[in-house]
């Protein structure tokens, strides 16, 4: 593993255990290069997704992009770091688990919503507004009208 700081190839692992929910390994690394410390994570990777845009452009899946996302939607809501891990861990299984390895984006923020209406009802609508692109307030009164229908 790289150092992040000064380059260096040659670091060396210091401390090696599972994260919270099993799903990654957490290693402490140090460079002695230049003496810094810094973590790296190592997840299961079932197969490399691609994501089909709605312009037709076919980019890789970001997990770090799309964990972004759904912090932004649960900023200052009360749903901890562990629980948003546990949604991006689950979201990602469900989409290596599926037939096709080009996932339409739609597809993916379906899932967050889906997954984000059971969890906080805030932070689904506001995933939902930048989704959905909203921009106007009557797109969020049609939306929270919808939310009371069964």
């Amino acid at each position: 593993m790289r150092c992040p700081y000064c380059g260096n190839d040659e670091t060396q692992v210091k401390d090696s255990r599972p994260s919270e929910d099993g799903a990654a390994i957490r290693r402490r690394r140090f460079c002695p290069a230049c003496g810094n410390r810094f973590t790296t994570f190592e997840r299961v990777t079932l197969r490399e997704l691609t994501v089909l845009k709605s312009d037709g452009r076919r980019v890789p899946f970001d997990r770090d992009k799309l964990g972004k996302s759904i912090k932004i939607a649960c900023r200052k809501r009360p749903v901890d770091d562990e629980r948003i891990e546990r949604i991006l861990n689950g979201i990602q299984r469900r989409l290596e688990m599926e037939t096709e390895a080009e996932i339409p984006s739609r597809r993916i923020g379906e899932m967050v919503m889906d997954t984000l209406k059971g969890v906080d009802q805030v932070a689904y609508v506001r995933f939902a507004s930048v989704y959905q692109n909203f921009s106007e307030a009557k797109d969020f009164q049609a939306f929270l009208g919808g939310l009371d229908a069964p």
